[in-house]
């Protein structure tokens, strides 16, 4: 057993995988005992996620805000603080705040035995998010 008494830093998500500013704190990371990996994103208004999947799935749990969603060929989703989403392994999708609203989650997902997390796509253009406030 482990115990971390200081919080954990977070860090700003690269360009190359988000629009917009996104703060990561990760909670833990995998590596060579675990490929187990839990997540704090911080989403700004209109900052989003480019496409991506991941090979052994991902659960996300809202914590604060409002935010959007959507997986390819599905209609753009509403989700607010206390909801679950559970995204099937390879499946792609995109995830983030709202035009004027910030959202947390909590992003959890197991690496594969390769170590691969996650496949990036292209970026969610504006054309595609929404653009005015969410209900």
């Amino acid at each position: 057993m482990l115990i971390h008494r200081d919080p954990p830093a977070a860090s700003t998500a690269t360009p190359e995988w988000v629009t917009g500013t996104v703060r990561v704190t990760s909670l833990a990371a995998a590596g060579d005992t675990s490929r187990l990996r839990i997540d704090d994103v911080r989403f700004e208004p209109g900052s989003r996620t480019h496409w991506h999947r991941h090979p052994g799935g991902q659960v996300l749990h809202i914590t604060e805000g409002t935010g959007l969603m959507q997986r390819r060929g599905g209609p753009v989703e509403v989700v607010r603080a206390g909801d679950r989403v559970v995204i099937a392994p390879g499946e792609w999708h995109w995830h983030g705040a709202g035009p004027t609203t910030s959202m947390t989650h909590l992003a959890v997902l197991t690496a594969a035995p390769d170590g691969t997390e996650a496949e990036r796509g292209e970026p969610v253009t504006d054309a595609c998010y929404p653009s005015g406030p969410i209900a």
